[in-house]
């Protein structure tokens, strides 16, 4: 009911100061005009880029209302990550992330029923935050080949700064398939989309499309493991990333180029 769940900004103060038990549904991960949203769950809570990356937005079904409530949810999510990065989803409690947010374990409710809601939320999290981050450089790149190539680069630096994604990812196929398997799917289609775009302007050869975008999605996942959270042996970092970014790119272009 509408009613029930839109809270106003004096109900929603008290709740963060007092928590709230009340029951909401299982956060499920869709795609919307700006990205990656959470449309049930988190209270209706929509989550897409921002400043941040990830950022809340106002929306729906009582999405936070006043700066304190996005402040909140904004704190347990990035708790979040470092606890089910650092110690799993199984041996994190919900204690442990509203411990580190420092928010009252109340509070965890009026916006998650479960700590697989909070993990659900938190994969389309970083996946709108990878989105983010990489956005605005595959904007600003002159051709299609060229933005293959500053993309992988740019998420080789997230990556870099964000080392647990990938132990939280790789924990959703087990934990929360649907939202792995969304996430993967959402982050090819980006692809695709963009290597069609590139053929449709001359950039790229005829044809290109879904098979194309998932063989450079899985180059990127792994290049990302390897010099993103393994590390470079050594090498300047800045240097190395651009480097891996440059010789994977023109593997790329061999087989994409128009000829």
């Amino acid at each position: 009911m509408p009613g029930r769940l839109a809270v106003s900004d004096a109900a929603e103060t008290q709740s963060e100061q007092v928590g709230s038990s009340e029951a909401v549904g299982r956060a499920i991960p869709t795609e919307g005009a700006r990205g990656a949203q959470i449309t049930e769950g988190a209270r209706g809570a929509q989550i897409t880029e921002g400043a941040r990356g990830a950022q809340i937005t106002e929306g729906a079904r009582g999405a936070p209302r006043t700066e304190r409530g996005r402040k909140t949810l904004r704190a347990l999510l990035d708790a979040a990550a470092q606890e089910f990065g650092s110690n799993g989803f199984h041996a994190t409690g919900i204690t442990d992330i509203t411990r580190r947010a420092g928010v009252a374990l109340g509070s965890f409710y009026t916006y998650f029923t479960s700590k697989e809601a909070i993990f659900r939320a938190l994969v389309t999290d970083l996946s709108a935050q990878v989105k983010a981050h990489v956005g605005p450089h595959v904007q600003a790149a002159p051709d299609a080949l060229a933005a293959e190539r500053v993309a992988l680069e740019s998420y080789l630096g997230f990556v870099s700064e964000h080392q647990l994604i990938y132990r939280i990812i790789d924990e959703a196929e087990f934990v929360a398939p649907d939202a792995y398997s969304s996430h993967y799917r959402l982050t090819v289609a980006r692809i695709a989309a963009r290597l069609e775009a590139g053929a449709a302007k001359g950039d790229l050869r005829d044809g290109v499309g879904e098979v194309e975008a998932w063989a450079i999605a899985g180059m990127n996942v792994f290049l990302g493991l390897r010099y993103g959270v393994w590390g470079a042996d050594g090498i300047a970092h800045d240097t190395d990333l651009r480097d891996v970014a440059e010789r994977a790119s023109k593997l790329v272009a061999d087989g994409l180029r128009k000829r």
